[in-house]
C-alpha cells in the first residue's frame, strides 16, 4: 500500500510514475483524493461530536444534583448520539471505498527504472560461456527422457499438462540442488523456516497479490469466508506475513529468512513449443530468500540478495546474465527487480531462475510490519525484500544441456557432487541399475 501522504502531496508525480509501470491509475488517484478529504472531515466531525458528548454527559449529574431541568441537555445528548451514528455510518462507507482503492494501487517504481515493459529491460552483466560441442547437442527434454531423470507422460497422467515426475538420478539431482541452496544460505546467516503450504487470505493481501490477482492461485476451499485458503504461489507470500501486525525492536533488524517450498501457480493460455518440459509448469520447487530491514538498509540488502543469487548460479558453472527490469515488467508489489537468467542452449536464450525485488514499505504498510527506533521511540514501517535462491525447474534443464557429453551422459556440477554421494556423471547405466534393483519396474 502506498503512503497517503505521498499521494496527498504529489498526486501528479504518483500518476506519472505509475504510468511508467504501464498502469493508468489517474481516476483511482483522483477518487482517493476526494475520499481522503471526506474521510478526514468526517473524522474531525465525529471527534468533535464525541468530545461534546463527553463534556455534556459530565455536566448532567451536576445539573441534576443542583435541581436544574435537564430536558434540553438530554435532548442535545440524543441529537449528538444520532449525529455520531450518522457520521460513523458515512465514515465506514467512505473508508471501505478508500481502502479498496488504496489496495488496488501498485507500488511506485524506483525513479531510476526505465519506463515501459520487458522490451526496455537492461542486461547489466553476463557470466560464463557456452560449452563448445563437437557433437550434435540434445535439448533438455530428450536428455532428461533418455537418462530417466524426468517422467513427463506419467506426470501428465497424474495431474495433467504442466506437471512432471522426478525419477532416480533426476530426483537426486533435484534434491542436491535444494540442499546446496539451503546449506549456502544457512552458512551465510539466514534462518530456515518451514512454512505452511496453504495460506489464508491475509497472506495474499499483505504480499500485494490480493485482491487483484486472487484468481491466479489455487484455492483449496470454495466457500467465500475467513477460512478459505490457497496453495502458496511462492514462499514469499508466507514470509511477508511472518511479522504481520508486529512492532519489532530496532535491534531485531534485519531479519533474514529462507524457506523451501513447492510453488503452485495457475498458468493461463497454451504452452509454446519452446516452453515444453520443465520450463513452465504449475508446480515447481524453490528456495526463497526474504529480508525485513530498516528503510535506510534496504538498498544494501537488495545488492546482497542479488549477489547471493548470482553466486549460486556461478558456483554451478552455468552461463547466465543479470537483468534490470523496466518499471512495467516489475510485479505490482515491487519498486525494483533484477532477474538472474540462465542460458538454455537449445532455446538459444535465457530463462529466469531468480527474481530479486525490493518492495520498500509497500508490503509493510499492508501488513502493519513496523519497528521502533531506539533513539526516538518512533514507530516506523519496515522495508521487505525477496529473492529466489533459486527456483530449480529451469536450473536443472540448464545443467543437463550445458553439462552434456557426446555419449549422452551428463556431468554433475562440482558444487553438487557431495550431495550426490560423490557421483560425477549421470549416464544410461544408472537407469539399468535401477531397473535391475526393481525388476517389476514399468521402465
Amino acid at each position: 500500500m502506498l503512503d497517503i501522504k505521498i499521494i496527498r502531496d504529489n498526486p501528479e508525480e504518483v500518476k506519472t510514475r505509475l504510468k511508467s509501470k504501464l498502469v493508468d491509475c489517474d481516476t483511482a488517484i483522483d477518487r482517493i483524493m476526494v475520499l481522503d478529504g471526506q474521510r478526514r472531515e468526517l473524522i474531525f466531525k465525529t471527534e468533535n461530536a464525541k468530545s461534546e458528548q463527553n463534556k455534556v454527559s459530565k455536566d448532567i449529574p451536576q445539573l441534576k444534583k443542583a435541581g436544574e431541568d435537564t430536558t434540553e441537555i438530554l435532548g442535545r445528548m440524543n441529537a449528538l448520539k444520532n449525529e455520531i451514528k450518522a457520521f460513523d455510518d458515512e465514515l465506514k462507507q467512505v473508508e471501505d471505498e478508500y481502502t479498496e482503492l488504496m489496495l488496488s494501487l501498485p507500488n511506485l517504481p524506483d525513479p531510476d527504472l526505465k519506463p515501459g515493459g520487458k522490451e526496455n529491460n537492461a542486461p547489466l552483466r553476463f557470466c560464463g560461456s557456452s560449452k563448445v560441442c563437437d557433437f550434435e547437442p540434445k535439448n533438455h527434454v530428450d536428455l532428461c527422457t533418455d537418462l530417466g531423470l524426468i517422467d513427463y507422460p506419467r506426470g501428465t497422467k497424474l495431474a495433467g499438462n504442466g506437471y512432471w515426475i522426478y525419477r532416480g538420478m533426476g530426483a537426486r539431482l533435484e534434491w542436491a540442488l535444494l540442499n546446496y541452496f539451503i546449506e549456502t544460505h544457512e552458512l551465510e546467516g539466514y534462518e530456515l523456516l518451514m512454512v505452511p503450504h496453504m495460506l489464508n487470505y491475509e497472506c495474499g493481501l499483505t504480499a500485494g497479490q490480493f485482491p487483484k490477482f486472487k484468481d491466479e492461485v489455487y484455492w483449496v476451499e470454495t466457500a467465500e469466508d475467513q477460512q478459505r485458503r490457497f496453495m502458496l504461489p511462492t514462499a514469499e507470500t508466507a514470509l511477508a506475513s511472518i511479522h504481520r501486525d508486529e512492532i519489532l525492536t530496532e535491534a531485531e533488524l534485519p531479519r533474514k529468512y529462507i524457506s523451501y517450498t513447492p510453488c503452485f501457480r495457475r498458468e493461463g493460455g497454451s504452452y509454446r513449443a519452446e516452453e515444453r518440459g520443465m520450463i513452465r509448469g504449475h508446480q515447481f520447487n524453490k528456495v526463497e530468500m526474504f529480508q525485513v530491514t530498516k528503510p535506510e538498509d534496504s538498498d544494501a540488502a537488495f545488492e546482497e540478495l542479488v549477489t547471493k543469487a548470482e553466486m549460486l548460479v556461478k558456483n554451478l558453472g552455468l552461463k547466465f546474465r543479470t537483468v534490470k527490469l523496466a518499471a512495467g515488467d516489475c510485479s505490482a508489489s515491487m519498486a525494483r527487480t533484477y532477474d538472474i537468467e540462465v542460458y538454455i542452449p537449445s532455446m538459444g536464450g535465457y530463462k529466469e531462475v531468480s527474481s530479486v525485488s525490493n518492495a520498500r514499505d509497500y508490503q509493510a504498510r499492508r501488513g502493519q510490519i513496523r519497528f521502533r527506533r531506539e533513539e526516538t521511540g518512533k514507530v516506523e514501517f519496515c522495508h521487505t525484500l525477496n529473492g529466489s535462491g533459486l527456483a530449480t525447474s529451469r536450473v536443472l534443464p540448464a545443467i543437463v544441456e550445458q553439462y552434456q557429453n557426446a555419449d549422452g551422459s551428463v556431468e554433475v556440477p562440482k558444487a553438487l557432487r557431495r550431495f550426490m554421494r560423490g557421483k560425477e556423471t549421470i549416464s544410461k547405466k544408472d537407469i539399468l541399475r535401477v531397473q535391475m534393483k526393481n525388476p517389476l519396474s514399468c521402465g
